[in-house]
């Protein structure tokens, strides 16, 4: 016969709460796993601010930025999320991606959080073709109203 399955306390990837044998109380864990998954699916944040805004609702969501200060002392780069009336912290994973819906941007988590830069526009050279020129700009500035890059481009 094999061994039993040893479960960790929280889920791999971003960190939900699992049930304990034996545990009291399983719903409050349960639920603070579905509002964080709640929370999380859209993966938008409204701002990123370094400390707790005055005025906020159940599952708002934040990037705390440094330095962070009251009840965000010390989770700098981490994502604030207010539940139960209180704020619960998800520590970033690389790859991690987030819509920053304050900034209309895109941030991806890469040791730190980073937006895609905007590739150059097109300059010079020998032969220009200005049909291609434009298409690409336009492109440029498509991504970039996306929020899926910087808006450094044309």
């Amino acid at each position: 016969m094999s061994d039993p399955i040893a479960f960790p306390s929280i889920t791999p990837i971003i960190g939900l709460p699992l049930l304990i044998a034996g545990q009291a109380q399983k719903e409050f864990v349960v639920n603070e796993a579905l509002c964080l998954l709640d929370a999380l699916y859209p993966r938008v944040i409204k701002a990123s601010v370094a400390a707790p805004p005055v005025a906020v609702e159940e599952g708002d969501c934040f990037r705390v930025t440094a330095p962070a200060t009251g009840a965000w002392s010390g989770q700098e780069d981490g994502i604030a999320v207010r539940i139960g009336g209180d704020w619960r912290f998800v520590t970033p994973r690389e790859g991690m991606q987030v819509f920053d819906q304050s900034d209309n941007r895109q941030l991806v988590y890469r040791t730190q959080w980073e937006q895609p830069s905007a590739p150059a526009s097109p300059v010079g050279g020998a032969v220009i073709d200005s049909e291609a020129r434009t298409a690409i700009i336009g492109l440029i500035e498509a991504l970039a109203t996306a929020g899926l890059i910087g808006a450094n481009g044309p």
